[in-house]
C-alpha cells in the first residue's frame, strides 16, 4: 500500500476520532442539558438515550483505533499474521455492540409517544444494516485467514526449496 493512500486514510480517521471526542465531550453534555428540559411524561427517556449514545460513540472511537492499527500492520507489511485478528475481532465486536445499542434505542423510544413508530422502524432498519457490516467484515476475516494460511504454507515451500537448492 502506497504512501499516500495510507496518508489519506490517517488523516480520516484523525478526523473522525476527534470529531467523536468533541460529539462525545461537548455536545453530549449540551444535548443532556437540553434533555433536562422534556416534558415529564418523557424524562424517563434522558438517561438511556444518553447512555446509548455515549456508548454508541465509543463503539465508533475503537473501531477507529483498530482500523488504525491495521492499517499500520498493512504499512509494515506485516497485516497477514495473526496479531491482524486481534483487531479485526475486536471490530466485529464494535460493531455487533453498535447494532445492539441501536436496537436498544428503538426498544426504548418504542412505547409510548415518545416518537413516531416509523423513526422506531428506522432504528430497527439501521441496527440490521449495522450487523449486515459486521457480517461483511467477518467474511474479510475469513479472506484474512486464508491469506495468513498461504502466507505461512508459501514461507514453509520456499524454506524447504532453499534446503534442497
Amino acid at each position: 500500500m502506497g504512501k499516500l493512500p495510507v496518508l489519506a486514510l490517517r488523516a480520516v480517521l484523525v478526523a473522525l476520532l476527534a470529531g467523536s471526542l468533541f460529539v462525545q465531550t461537548v455536545m453530549v453534555p449540551l444535548l443532556a442539558e437540553d434533555l433536562d428540559g422534556l416534558n415529564a411524561d418523557y424524562a424517563y427517556l434522558r438517561t438511556p438515550f444518553l447512555v446509548i449514545t455515549v456508548l454508541g460513540i465509543v463503539t465508533v472511537q475503537v473501531v477507529l483505533v483498530c482500523v488504525w492499527r491495521l492499517v499500520t500492520m498493512v504499512r509494515r507489511g506485516t497485516v497477514f499474521s495473526h496479531g491482524a485478528f486481534r483487531y479485526v475481532h475486536i471490530v466485529i465486536g464494535a460493531m455487533v455492540a453498535a447494532a445492539l445499542l441501536v436496537f436498544a434505542l428503538g426498544v426504548v423510544l418504542a412505547p409510548g409517544e415518545a416518537v413516531a413508530p416509523g423513526v422506531v422502524l428506522l432504528l430497527g432498519g439501521v441496527a440490521l444494516a449495522i450487523l449486515g457490516i459486521a457480517l461483511i467484515v467477518l467474511v474479510l476475516r475469513m479472506l484474512l485467514a486464508q491469506a495468513v494460511a498461504r502466507d505461512v504454507e508459501a514461507t514453509q515451500m520456499q524454506a524447504e526449496l532453499s534446503e534442497v537448492i
